[in-house]
């Protein structure tokens, strides 16, 4: 049922106006119109919907990630935006490699939006 249908990430945020600087100037997604609940973004062939909400930051978890071919230059390009990226060594079976963690043939990273947000590029999700 479900897995033939589409999903998409739902993001809290504390101030809509400041979150779409982070996430169209420095992430370079589109916003594809207003949503009632805030601003929804194309991202591949799915979708991201930012809102406001009192409970931003409280997740500590993975938010939202992305499957990238070369995580190590979309690493460098954020870092550039000035992304400053999160260090996991104590990841069971993960190597770090600067700010990249590898396990097997998996590569990701991992940073924060503006509010906390965990966020992921990675080459297999």
């Amino acid at each position: 049922m479900l897995g033939e249908m589409n999903a998409h990430a739902t993001i809290p945020v504390s101030d809509l106006d400041e979150a779409k600087k982070f996430y169209e100037g420095v992430l370079g997604l589109e916003e594809v119109g207003e949503h009632e609940a805030g601003a929804m973004y194309r991202t591949g062939t799915g979708h991201i919907l930012l809102y406001e909400s009192e409970y931003v930051g409280t997740n500590q978890a993975t938010a939202v990630s992305w499957e990238v071919n070369d995580p190590k230059a979309v690493v460098d390009a954020l870092k550039k935006k000035g992304v400053e990226f999160e260090h996991y060594p104590e990841l069971p079976g993960v190597t770090l490699e600067g700010d990249l963690h590898r396990t097997g043939s998996m590569v990701g990273a991992w940073f924060k939006d503006p509010d906390g947000n965990i966020l992921c590029v990675g080459n297999a999700m």
